[in-house]
């Protein structure tokens, strides 16, 4: 009976083990949470590459509300940034503004499956989000031989991220300091 009750127990730890895993495998931001009106500094870890192929290009998508967006270089990989119009005029540091980067592209470099690694930018978080929210941060990251791993995916109102198969890194929103 004790026997019995040991391998129902490790069964179930097993499963807890097993489901946990992919959530550990996607694209995930390094501090989940932040208030709305601050620097954010988004670090994305990227902790695997595509089907056992090394990533050499990971492309964020920046989300409304995040302004004045600066990324940082990485050596061995080409940066590049896509400027557009927000949805809206935000203020910083007392002026509009009505536009800047909505992608960060960093391409041509070469991260091994076996290996991590973390894609860095900063910007401004608009101060009139709605705190208590969540904030997505699409990825998209290719790999050698065109694979690909689209992080893009968002819940549904009421859903939870870790039940999608490809979520999106999510930020919390918490009230303005």
């Amino acid at each position: 009976m004790l026997n019995r009750g040991l391998k129902s127990g490790l069964a179930a730890a097993a499963i807890v083990i097993c489901g946990s895993a992919p959530a550990l495998a996607h694209v995930t931001l390094e501090t989940q949470e932040a208030p709305v009106g601050s620097t954010y500094k988004a670090v994305l870890r990227v902790p695997h590459g595509c089907e056992g192929k090394a990533t050499t290009a990971v492309r964020v998508k920046i989300p409304e509300g995040m302004i004045a967006v600066k990324p940082m270089p990485k050596p061995g990989w080409e940066l590049k940034t896509v400027k557009g119009k927000y949805a809206k005029s935000y203020k910083l540091w007392g002026e509009d503004v009505a536009e800047g980067v909505q992608e960060v592209d960093w391409s041509g470099g070469n991260l091994p499956d076996e290996f991590y690694d973390e894609f860095v930018l900063r910007g401004q978080l608009a101060a009139d989000l709605p705190a208590g929210e969540m904030m997505y941060f699409p990825v998209v990251q290719e790999c050698e031989g065109g694979a690909a791993d689209r992080w893009i995916a968002i819940p549904a109102a009421g859903q939870d991220a870790d039940d999608l198969e490809f979520p999106a890194p999510g930020l919390k929103l918490l009230p303005k300091k």
